[in-house]
C-alpha cells in the first residue's frame, strides 16, 4: 500500500465524476439551531490507491491547513488498517492520499489486532491520534489511544485508565469500547468516550431504560484529570423481529464550553437513529475512583439536544459514526461534518453530511 500519495489527474477526475452532487436541504426541514447544507455519498467498495474505501468511522478537519483526515475501521482484513486524507468542496469528498497505520517496529498491524474507530489531527504536532476498540475474545486485546505521524508512522501510545482495560469481569463490553476522541484546552487534554456502560456499570440501553457510559479527560502524558458519567438515551424502538437493538456514543467533539456527543442507535428491522447533544461536564461527579456506577449516587453530565438527524430531511440515516467541525460557512455559521460507516456492506451507505450550526 502506498503512503500519502496524491491521485493522478485522471484518477482525480474519475473520483470527481463518481461522487454525486451535494443535495440541498429543504428550507422547512431544519430546526432553528441546525440546518442541512449538503448530503452526498461515496460509491460502494470504491477503489483508491490499492485500497477498498469503506468503514469510515472517524473524520477530522485541520483549520490551519484545510486538510481532512478519515479513518477506516478495517481490522487489516481487506488491507492494512489505514487513514485517508481528503478535500471537501461543496459537500463532495475527494480523496487525496492514504497511509497504513504502523506499529512501533514499522510494520502494519496484523489481521484482527486493531479495530480503528476515531481519528483527530494533533493541534500541536500536525500528526494524528486514533483509537482502537480492542476485543473481548479468547485472547483479549485492550483498547488503545495511539498517535502517529501524518504518514501513519507510530509515534506514541497513551496509557489507559485501569477501568478501561478488558478484564474477565470488569472493563468495556465487546464492541462498546472507545468510539469518541477529541482534543480540548488547545490540545493539552485528550478526551475519550466509551460507547456503552462498562461491565461493572450495568446493562446496556434497552427500549425500557437508558444507561451510563463514561467520558474520560486525560493529559497528553496520560494522567487522568477527570472521568464523568454520561447518560445514554433509551433505545428508540423494540425490534419487530426480535433482533439486535442498541444505543451508544459513536463520536465526541470539543465545543466552546463543553462537548458534542453523538448517540447512534440501531434497531434490527427498523433502522438507525442519530442524535447529537451538547454536554457540559461542569458540576458532574468525577467518577474515576467509583468502581461501579450501579446504585452509586453520582451526578452525570448535563446534556441538551442539539439535533436529531431525523428532523433534517435526509434521504437516509445510516450508521453515522464520525463528526468534526469544518470551515466557517458563507452565512457565518459553523459547519459540522458527519460521516457514516457502511461496514463494507452493499446494503449500507457511506454518507458525507454537512450541517450548519448556529
Amino acid at each position: 500500500m502506498s503512503k500519502t500519495s496524491v491521485p493522478s489527474g485522471l484518477l482525480a477526475i474519475a473520483l470527481a465524476v463518481a461522487l454525486p452532487m451535494a443535495v440541498a436541504a429543504p428550507a422547512t426541514a431544519a430546526p432553528e439551531k441546525v440546518a442541512l447544507v449538503s448530503e452526498t455519498t461515496l460509491p460502494h467498495a470504491m477503489q483508491f490507491n490499492g485500497t477498498t474505501v469503506g468503514g469510515l468511522s472517524g473524520v477530522d478537519y485541520d483549520p490551519r491547513t484545510g486538510k481532512w483526515v478519515l479513518i477506516s475501521d478495517d481490522r487489516s482484513e481487506r488491507q492494512p488498517a489505514r487513514i485517508y486524507t481528503a478535500e471537501l468542496t461543496d459537500g463532495a469528498l475527494r480523496l487525496t492520499g492514504t497511509a497504513p497505520l504502523l506499529r512501533p517496529d514499522g510494520t502494519t498491524y496484523p489481521k484482527g489486532s486493531v479495530d480503528p474507530e476515531d481519528v483527530r489531527w494533533d493541534p500541536w504536532t500536525r500528526g494524528v491520534w486514533w483509537t482502537s476498540e480492542g476485543d473481548r475474545g479468547a485472547q483479549p486485546i485492550d483498547p488503545s489511544i495511539r498517535s502517529a505521524t501524518a504518514d501513519g508512522a507510530f509515534a506514541s501510545e497513551l496509557p489507559l485508565p485501569e477501568n478501561l482495560r478488558i478484564l474477565p469481569e470488569t472493563g468495556p463490553k465487546q464492541n462498546e469500547v472507545l468510539e469518541g476522541l477529541t482534543f480540548a484546552a488547545g490540545g493539552s487534554r485528550v478526551v475519550t468516550a466509551v460507547e456503552g456502560p462498562l461491565m461493572q456499570d450495568g446493562e446496556s440501553p434497552t427500549a425500557g431504560q437508558g444507561a451510563l457510559s463514561r467520558i474520560t479527560v486525560q493529559s497528553r502524558s496520560g494522567r487522568v484529570l477527570g472521568q464523568y458519567a454520561y447518560p445514554l438515551d433509551k433505545v428508540f424502538a423494540e425490534s419487530p423481529t426480535g433482533g439486535s437493538a442498541n444505543n451508544g456514543v459513536s463520536a465526541l467533539l470539543a465545543d466552546r464550553n463543553g462537548y458534542l456527543v453523538m448517540e447512534r442507535a440501531f434497531v434490527s428491522g427498523v433502522g438507525n437513529s442519530v442524535r447529537i447533544y451538547r454536554i457540559d461536564t461542569r458540576g458532574a461527579t468525577d467518577v474515576q475512583d467509583v468502581p461501579s456506577l450501579l446504585g452509586a449516587h453520582v451526578r452525570p453530565v448535563h446534556k441538551e439536544l442539539l439535533v436529531d438527524l431525523a428532523d433534517l430531511g435526509l434521504s437516509k440515516i445510516d450508521n453515522v459514526e464520525g463528526m468534526t467541525w469544518g470551515p466557517r460557512l458563507p452565512n457565518g455559521r459553523r459547519s459540522l461534518v458527519l460521516v457514516s460507516d457502511d461496514n463494507f456492506s452493499p446494503a449500507q451507505t457511506t454518507q458525507i453530511i454537512t450541517l450548519a450550526v448556529k
